[in-house]
């Protein structure tokens, strides 16, 4: 998900940071085995270096940025064994910090949208800054994607991401400390798995804003990926992407994608849900639920490529996003311009406005409570 025709995302220069130096990205050959590291990828205006690490085992090699713990390439072979980028994102840290629709970047405290900014918990009512027309979207101005996080290796194959959000900041009661692992398996997986902790009643639900395109980032549009997804629900929204906190069946609408179909079969259809998101931009209610460990519940296959991407979650939820508002002003690692259309995400989630849904499952966090979550990302070829 993305920001809406109406939002306005709070750069980071408005935040007082900008860049002072931009570096750029090094690409090489895949290995594995080898030990993850950091390079120069700019400085933020007050002098803080960006780092980004190189992550490679087996047949994928990753590259994230200690800001935001966005990830900036991931590369996988085609069933050529050509391996290519196919995560949406840019070779200079100046447009991350500008007017970028959260490529790559991990989200929170709050993924998703929280109605007017306003939720209440415990019987206090908290405010939230508002950057998506009326409402709050991914945390707020300076959600998790615009902070830097602790990166340590873990093995040679993960990096460990860590961040300790203060009481109060961005307007979410409790400090909370978090821990994000990124690894990458013998089998092509690109697992996340999250943990957090809280001194106060809190609310919480954190995901990665990855935008993929399995024929190669800067490629052209995904239309033509063929997408499965076990969910025979969704929530449908109002006109400011809010859900009603209506569970729709999926069948005979164009959200029905349980028997797989491109994404681009009714993208154009009237249904008054494709319009208010000027195409797919909706959170689909998962048939498996919440799980201990995570299941599979979408497949994304390109067919010229063959590479498939299998997805497996503990979350009730996915939001899927169509890059309905990319729309041309940001130019990608290959030096492309990013149009409508040209990726896709599939951000593993708690329901959106869950804080003012009680019929949605909870996202409180309370002191002596673990927040666990994980999401795998499988890359094979057929």
């Amino acid at each position: 998900m993305t920001t809406s025709r109406r939002a306005v995302i709070a750069t980071a220069a408005a935040a007082g940071l900008t860049v002072a130096a931009a570096g750029r990205s090094s690409a090489g050959g895949h290995g594995g085995g080898q030990a993850p590291r950091p390079e120069p990828f700019g400085r933020l205006e007050d002098g803080t270096e960006v780092q980004r690490w190189t992550l490679a085992h087996g047949d994928i090699r990753l590259g994230v940025l200690n800001f935001g713990g966005i990830v900036q390439t991931l590369e996988v072979p085609d069933r050529e064994g050509e391996s290519v980028n196919v995560s949406l994102g840019f070779g200079e840290l100046d447009p991350y910090l500008g007017d970028s629709p959260y490529m790559g970047a991990l989200i929170g405290r709050y993924g998703n949208r929280i109605a007017a900014g306003r939720f209440t918990l415990d019987g206090t009512e908290y405010e939230v800054p508002v950057n998506d027309g009326p409402n709050s979207l991914h945390g707020g101005t300076q959600g998790f994607d615009k902070r830097i996080w602790d990166v340590t290796p873990n093995g040679d194959a993960g990096l460990t991401l860590t961040y300790s959000s203060a009481d109060g900041e961005m307007g979410y009661p409790g400090t909370l400390d978090v821990r994000v692992d990124y690894t990458l398996g013998d089998r092509g997986e690109f697992r996340i798995d999250y943990e957090a902790t809280t001194d106060a009643p809190t609310v919480l639900n954190l995901t990665n804003h990855t935008y993929f395109n399995l024929a190669g980032e800067g490629s052209g549009g995904v239309y033509d990926h063929k997408l499965s997804l076990a969910a025979g629900r969704y929530t449908p929204v109002n006109d400011v992407l809010i859900p009603t906190g209506e569970l729709a069946p999926v069948g005979g609408t164009p959200f029905d994608f349980r028997r797989g179909k491109t994404i681009g079969e009714d993208i154009r259809d009237s249904h008054q849900q494709i319009l208010y998101g000027q195409g797919y931009d909706h959170n689909f209610v998962l048939d498996k639920g919440i799980t201990r460990r995570p299941e599979r519940f979408a497949q994304v296959y390109e067919r010229r490529s063959g590479r498939l991407m299998t997805v497996s979650t503990t979350e009730p939820g996915v939001q899927f996003y169509s890059g309905n508002f990319l729309d041309g002003t940001l130019v990608g690692t290959s030096g492309r311009a990013y149009r409508q259309g040209d990726g896709l995400c599939l951000e593993t989630q708690h329901f959106p406005d869950s804080p003012n849904q009680p019929d949605f499952p909870s996202t409180v966090l309370r002191p002596g409570e673990t927040y666990r979550s994980t999401t795998v990302y499988a890359f094979s070829t057929r």
